[in-house]
């Protein structure tokens, strides 16, 4: 198992999405889509932003070979968050054989995420 975490300053995230090359560079469409329908988007946007280097931190790896915007959440029906991935990422991943979980917050000021990495026993377990 493994763990990344990491903050972001939303306010830092606010400006620098005020430039649709950042936006562009670092945001899938549907976080995209998702944090454009909320009354504060950079919220959602750090927050997102957050979990992409908290997920790095985890493999251990940085962005290397693929995209921060090829990591990506949604949302299931019942709002909890859930990474995926496209591209190289996606392809890395799948080398890897592992799940993950991420957890999301934020203040009026700062976001975090957490991510697990983990590989599932035939069991089920997570180990």
């Amino acid at each position: 198992m493994k763990v990344g975490i990491d903050m972001a300053e939303i306010e830092r995230i606010k400006e620098s999405a005020k430039n649709e090359k950042f936006l562009g560079k670092i945001f899938a469409q549907e976080e995209l889509d998702y944090a454009f329908k909320k009354k504060n988007s950079a919220e959602s946007l750090a927050a997102f932003f957050a979990a992409k280097e908290a997920f790095v931190k985890a493999m251990g790896s940085g962005f290397r070979g693929f995209s921060p915007k090829e990591i990506y959440i949604i949302h299931d029906e019942n709002g909890k968050p859930l990474l995926r991935f496209s591209g190289k990422a996606a392809e890395k991943i799948k080398e890897s054989n592992l799940s993950f979980d991420v957890s999301l917050t934020h203040t009026d000021t700062t976001a975090a995420a957490v991510v697990i990495a983990f590989k599932e026993s035939t069991e089920g377990e997570r180990i």
